[in-house]
């Protein structure tokens, strides 16, 4: 390990992962319009010598970025994989200042993608890998609720898959090894007629006592979902975020709007979840005489890493080379790709990524000497669990 973290270290060239996290950055590439941008990587990775794959997985807009890399001897293939697209908010051009790396994206997650291309490169040019190989993949869909994470999953279905994942997303403080699904709920409440004065108001339900009905039964629901908890990712959830209804203080509304999110454990099945839901906004309908519709969307399911999984030790054994000590034990506290790696094919994924902040704000940043450190940390990953020989 030491000479590999020796030529690794030599091989990362801190200048070239700013100036291709800068070229990520420039292109704007809102959730299902990341197109110009998966174009940009393609071309450049193309440009410096790798076959380049471009799978729709029935997002035509904007094929997904498919590299694969093999030392061409036996061993186990572990996947860097990123996400081209941001959240729906003006565009902020990328900037360098001192140790920090802005723009859109630039946290969540181009620049975070950036270092793991480093990291490819620098596996391909010192020769530190003694087998197995490296699949690079990036593509859209992933932030919602503009995208839903169906790219991903396409790929995921279709086989473009490796034997284990690294996520470059920017959680570092922890080796999350459980998270939460999640799923968000709209529920719109509705009676016959039109919007009117509430003096001239009909013999209809009241879409406003209805909704605080359901939010009564949303909250009891909440309290016993909550008795499925685990020490470290916490309990279930039934959270409620917004209530909108009417115009005016004095109208008697048509509608009423409530929404929220759904979170569960591994163990709890997502379409359990899902239903119980709907059967609960059908309950409340009927009690009320109202007409509930529900939308719901999924973020991502729940996530488990088995810690005697072989990737676990060569991550530990990469980040000790760098840090000097294991990183601690945690669980995720957000939905990312790595809960549909696990969900949808059972194959470990690791969340790690850069120093950062601001995501989803107008004011994103990303620590360049991080960014140098994550490169070093997923090769030297790769080193330790592509080798055949690796236990």
């Amino acid at each position: 390990m030491t000479a590999a973290q020796q030529k690794i270290a030599a091989g990362v060239n801190r200048q070239r992962l700013i100036d291709t996290a800068v070229k990520l950055i420039a292109i704007p590439s809102r959730t299902g319009e990341a197109g110009p941008v998966s174009d940009c990587l393609a071309d450049l990775l193309k440009t410096e010598g790798f076959a380049v794959e471009r799978s729709a997985a029935g997002h035509d807009a904007a094929p997904a970025v498919v590299v694969r890399w093999s030392t061409g001897k036996p061993g186990r293939t572990l996947q860097f994989n990123g996400h081209l697209d941001t959240v729906h908010l003006p565009f902020i051009p990328p900037a360098v200042d001192g140790d920090r790396l802005t723009g859109s994206g630039s946290s969540d997650m181009k620049a975070g993608t950036a270092a793991a291309i480093e990291a490819l490169r620098v596996l391909r040019e010192t020769g530190a890998m003694t087998g197995g190989s490296i699949l690079l993949t990036a593509h859209d869909l992933h932030e919602t609720p503009w995208g839903d994470g169906s790219q991903l999953d396409r790929l995921i279905n279709d086989g473009c898959v490796g034997d284990a994942v690294l996520i470059p997303e920017y959680l570092n403080d922890r080796l999350s090894v459980i998270g939460r699904g999640g799923m968000t709920w709209k529920a719109v409440i509705g009676r016959p007629g039109a919007p009117i004065h509430e003096v001239y108001r009909p013999n209809e339900p009241s879409v406003i006592a209805a909704g605080a009905r359901l939010v009564q039964r949303l909250e009891a629901m909440g309290k016993e979902v909550s008795q499925r908890s685990d020490p470290m990712a916490g309990s279930e959830s039934v959270f409620i975020g917004q209530i909108h209804s009417g115009e005016i203080f004095n109208q008697y509304p048509q509608e009423c709007r409530i929404e929220g999110t759904r979170r569960w454990l591994p163990g709890t099945s997502r379409a359990d979840v899902e239903q119980q839901l709907r059967a609960l906004f059908d309950e409340v309908a009927r009690e009320t005489g109202t007409s509930i519709s529900c939308q719901i969307k999924m973020m991502r399911d729940a996530f488990v890493l088995d810690q005697k999984d072989p990737l676990v030790p060569a991550f530990q054994q990469a980040f000790r080379a760098t840090a000097g000590q294991d990183l601690r034990i945690g669980a995720k506290p957000f939905c990312d790709d790595g809960n549909s790696f696990w969900a949808l094919r059972k194959v470990p994924a690791i969340t790690h990524g850069p120093q950062a902040g601001g995501a989803h704000t107008l004011n994103e940043w990303v620590s360049i000497d991080d960014l140098v450190r994550v490169a070093n940390v997923y090769a030297l990953t790769a080193v330790a669990y592509c080798n055949p020989n690796a236990a």
